[in-house]
């Protein structure tokens, strides 16, 4: 089958590698129809995520069929349509059963990571009962594709976890896929405002359109002093920060009020510093985690109910032959307008890859030089 497998920092390629086969009674082996590029796929490029060993299929958001099933598996059967969630989890340890199988003991982050993951014609879905949902039949593929991942995960670690509270003012720093997917989620909670922070103009715009009452471009640095205008002195309720660099994690700090309550999503590669010196008299709470997709049922629902979109995420379609193009597509994010990336295995045609993948790690890396 075809897969995309991380060789080593700055190496990724389209190869053609052995399908996956069941290896314990819980697993489920699913025929991907469709996936896409999360930013946490850019960091393991970069060699950034060191638990990603070379060899590794990676990808950890995808759609499917199953293909197969094991002995145990109770609530799927060959020819289910199912959205594959990016945690597994095998529901009964310790961490399970407190209600955080993000951090399952056998289980987790692991698609992608530890064990191969979606961005391949086919993937073995450990505790298949737990990691997969069906797709209602009025839901299409591309739709679900964005409750994999990057839904759950700004509704999860980003609204939930800051405790959005109606006529709330809150801000969302980063426009990027999740930030955006934040934006989507919040206004279930109906806040007064809600305001968007990037350095993008096309990001920023397209958050305008999706409901931010504000959006602030902070390539001027004045983003602190804008939203301090904007709340007569007070700042925000909500902070959620979805980027994951000093600077952002910086500027939830300066803006968090009295009471407040601040959500990290963003993936930090490097430390970031905690200004207790004046955090500590406004009585905030800081949060930050992994996502659980707990909440992909809820979210189906509200898609059911035509209460959410997110569709609107979408930005590019290619066939799954051209993902490596798709990489460096998504890495020049801002140029090239792109928010969500959806690949189809139902093409897989492809193209020459090798100096693509070389401008793409040129690329990330004057991103990081340039922060």
């Amino acid at each position: 089958m075809k897969a995309v497998v991380y060789h080593g920092p700055g190496v990724i390629k389209l190869d053609e590698t052995p399908k996956p086969s069941l290896l314990e009674a819980t697993d489920a082996i699913i025929r991907v129809t469709k996936t896409t590029i999360c930013g946490t796929d850019l960091a393991i490029l970069k060699g950034g995520v060191p638990s990603v060993s070379s060899g590794r299929i990676i990808g950890h958001e995808g759609v499917g069929v199953v293909e197969a099933v094991g002995e145990g598996v109770r609530h799927f059967k060959v020819g289910d349509k199912v959205i594959i969630s990016c945690i597994t989890s095998c529901g009964s340890c310790e961490n399970c059963r407190r209600g955080i199988p993000s951090n399952c003991v056998d289980g987790g982050w692991i698609l992608g990571n530890t064990i191969d993951g979606c961005q391949a014609e086919f993937v073995r879905v450990p505790f298949a009962d737990n990691g997969l949902y069906h797709i209602p039949d009025i839901i299409g593929e591309e739709v679900a594709l964005m409750l994999s991942d990057i839904v759950p995960t700004g509704s999860e670690v980003g609204v939930m976890n800051s405790d959005v509270q109606f006529g709330d003012v809150v801000a969302i720093v980063g426009a990027g896929p999740v930030g955006l997917a934040a934006l989507l989620a919040v206004q279930f909670f109906s806040p007064a405002k809600v305001i968007v922070v990037d350095l993008d103009e096309y990001r920023l715009a397209l958050a305008a359109k999706l409901g931010a009452t504000n959006i602030i471009n902070n390539r001027d640095g004045q983003a602190v002093a804008k939203i301090m205008e904007l709340t007569n002195g007070h700042g925000v309720d909500a902070a959620i920060e979805a980027v994951g660099h000093p600077l952002t994690c910086k500027l939830v700090q300066e803006i968090i009020a009295v009471g407040g309550t601040i959500a990290n999503i963003g993936v930090y590669s490097q430390s970031a510093e905690l200004h207790k010196e004046s955090l500590w008299v406004k009585n905030v709470t800081i949060r930050m985690g992994v996502v659980n997709t707990t909440t992909i049922p809820l979210l189906l629902n509200t898609i059911l109910g035509g209460k959410l979109d997110p569709g609107q995420l979408i930005t590019h379609r290619m066939p799954f032959g051209e993902i490596i193009k798709a990489y460096e597509l998504f890495a020049n994010a801002g140029r090239e307008k792109a928010v969500k990336i959806v690949l189809d295995l139902n093409s897989l045609q492809s193209c020459s890859e090798d100096d693509l993948v070389e401008r793409i790690v040129k690329r990330l890396l004057e991103q990081t030089a340039a922060h």
